[in-house]
């Protein structure tokens, strides 16, 4: 999906205010400069009207082409010379009066070459993570801070037949593989399992591997989701900023639903929820739950239509082990 229309046009206004802010700093170095160093005003000037000639006599086409071009940077290197030399005897850095830009590369324009440039490209991750609503919590929580030590693994989990550790392990690489080929395969994932034992982290490592990546994720606890659904009923009301909101939580590469089952059941949710997964799918647009709830509950507490999605659209993941949140305190307290 990448940035919308309207997201695309708020990076490229923060190149204009870019430029025009380096322009009006540049504006004040120079009347700096011609108030210390009147001559240097003298040859920009000679400069200007350098320039102005040379542009009218090529489109003019009168005389001898390549002699006035080789006499135009002659002169023009003669007389940036001459300004060089009175900028840094007066004490100035030799790029005083130098062009000023941000980005080097494409001089505050986003692009090179028609194509964009990196500095672009970050902009546009810092609007994707400014709209996951995880801009912060990303910073340390990512698979370079995972660590599968807090899990235990000396007694083997009945539901898994694995050891929490070698079981987390294992959802590690599952992780990896679908971040690798999200482009190319579509999956659902609901992470289940008791409070505590990693869900949320999992999924925040995923979000920053696909945001970095200039995917569009959005991560939503069950509660914030059916607040806005409520709010908007899907059209039901006229508010453009909520229904901005739901279009583009819809189309978002990746959305994260977290805590499912912390949500007020009744029939509403139940109806809104079923469409959400519903549409999701019918786009191809991948999906992540994480719940406290047992396979079981799930079962016993969604209508059969929603839980026959579920099973249908979504591959189960159990994290298994005790709450591993005292331990991480532990550990850095410790330190």
């Amino acid at each position: 999906m990448g940035i919308s229309n309207a997201q695309y046009k708020d990076i490229m206004y923060q190149y204009d205010q870019i430029r025009l802010k380096n322009h009006h700093l540049s504006e004040k170095r120079y009347a700096e400069v011609y108030g210390q160093i009147p001559e240097i005003q003298v040859i920009q000037e000679e400069l200007v009207k350098l320039s102005a000639d040379y542009a009218r006599s090529q489109l003019t086409q009168t005389g001898d082409t390549k002699q006035e071009t080789s006499r135009y940077f002659s002169k023009k290197k003669e007389l940036q010379r001459k300004k060089l030399k009175l900028l840094t005897e007066n004490g100035y850095p030799a790029d005083y009066l130098a062009p000023i830009y941000n980005c080097k590369y494409c001089k505050d324009t986003g692009y090179i070459e028609n194509k964009p440039c990196s500095c672009f490209k970050q902009r546009k991750i810092t609007l994707l993570y400014e709209n996951s609503n995880l801009m912060e919590v990303l910073e340390i929580e990512n698979f370079n801070t995972f660590s599968e030590k807090y899990y235990d693994d000396t007694t083997v989990d009945k539901n898994v037949s694995l050891t929490p550790r070698q079981n987390i392990i294992k959802l590690k690489k599952v992780c990896l593989d679908y971040i690798k080929h999200f482009d190319d395969n579509y999956i659902n994932f609901i992470f289940y399992g008791t409070t505590g034992v990693g869900k949320t982290f999992i999924t925040h490592c995923i979000a920053k591997a696909l945001l970095d990546t200039s995917h569009t994720v959005i991560y939503l606890t069950a509660l914030q989701l059916f607040d806005i659904l409520e709010k908007t009923k899907f059209g039901g009301n006229n508010d453009s900023a909520y229904s901005g909101q739901i279009s583009y939580i819809m189309d978002s590469d990746l959305l994260i639903i977290d805590d499912l089952g912390t949500e007020f059941a009744n029939s509403f949710t139940s109806s809104q929820l079923y469409y959400f997964i519903e549409e999701r799918h019918l786009r191809r647009k991948s999906v992540i739950i994480s719940t406290n709830l047992s396979f079981g509950e799930m079962r016993d507490r969604y209508s059969e239509r929603i839980f026959s999605r579920f099973t249908g659209y979504y591959t189960f993941k159990m994290i298994a082990g005790e709450d591993i949140r005292t331990k991480v305190a532990l550990s850095k307290h410790s330190k």
